[in-house]
């Protein structure tokens, strides 16, 4: 069975999150409802895999998964095709591409990279509303910085993931964190790029949290450190809520998509 990676951008909003939930929406599910109107060998209760699962309300523009289908698809026909059954839900198919049997989404996956958008002014969010964490304070971009500093590198990240997660070590690399600052009608929008070869659960959503109390001025910077090695989730700060959070991208040692972008120009 001829094997293809997807490229997926989605509005976290409506779902649950992306893996298949019996009672609830998932991201997942709308993708394997629309393979199994378009693919016979993908109706016997097929799944697909993804480079990521992110929670409830999270989005994605990057996300990545590979699917396994009895027919072999012209890619751009696959995406086309695919983009026509995912209607209405807020899910679209960027790319297809025929991958090696050996390509695995999440397995196969080198590094994982996140946005989060935090908003940081008076007025209520309008065209960005659901789709960037609001705080009304302004925020000092330069601390956040100095705080993110010393996160990045390979730590034991307990303090700064759920306590309901099952990954086997709390150890992870961050390999970056970027924050931008733009400027936006009366306020100011932080993007923090977060880049690692995985991440825990709530992670992201745990750092943001906490460098926001640095850039609003209840924490100073050095405490960041201190909470990170304190290796204590009472530590952490406050966790940021999803809908700011983006997974924008997986690695691979050979780009799966360029091969079928450079095809449609």
């Amino acid at each position: 069975m001829p094997r293809f990676a997807l490229k997926i951008e989605y509005d976290g909003g409506p779902f649950a999150g992306w893996q298949a939930q019996a009672e609830l929406p998932s991201v997942q599910g709308a993708v394997e409802r629309a393979l199994a109107a378009l693919d016979p060998g993908f109706r016997a209760g097929a799944r697909i895999a993804a480079a990521g699962r992110t929670d409830a309300g999270v989005h994605a523009t990057g996300q990545v998964a590979h699917a396994d289908l009895e027919r072999d698809w012209d890619p751009f026909r696959l995406s086309e095709a695919l983009n026509w059954h995912l209607k209405p839900a807020p899910v679209a198919i960027l790319a297809a591409a025929r991958v090696d049997d050996d390509f695995h989404a999440r397995f196969s996956a080198q590094g994982r990279r996140y946005l989060f958008r935090l908003l940081s002014r008076r007025a209520p969010a309008t065209h960005d509303r659901g789709r960037v964490w609001q705080v009304v304070h302004p925020l000092d971009v330069q601390a956040m910085r100095e705080g993110a500093a010393h996160l990045v590198g390979r730590h034991d990240f307990t303090t700064f993931r759920s306590t309901m997660c099952q990954a086997a070590s709390p150890v992870k690399t961050l390999d970056r964190i970027a924050i931008e600052e733009i400027a936006v009608p009366h306020g100011a929008e932080y993007r923090f790029h977060l880049s690692a070869r995985s991440f825990l659960h709530n992670q992201v959503r745990s750092i943001v949290g906490t460098l926001e109390r640095v850039g609003a001025g209840a924490w100073a910077p050095d405490r960041v450190r201190n909470a990170l090695e304190a290796r204590d989730r009472a530590a952490c700060g406050p966790v940021c809520p999803p809908q700011g959070l983006y997974l924008v991208g997986a690695d691979y040692p050979a780009d799966p998509f360029s091969a079928a972008a450079s095809s449609r120009g």
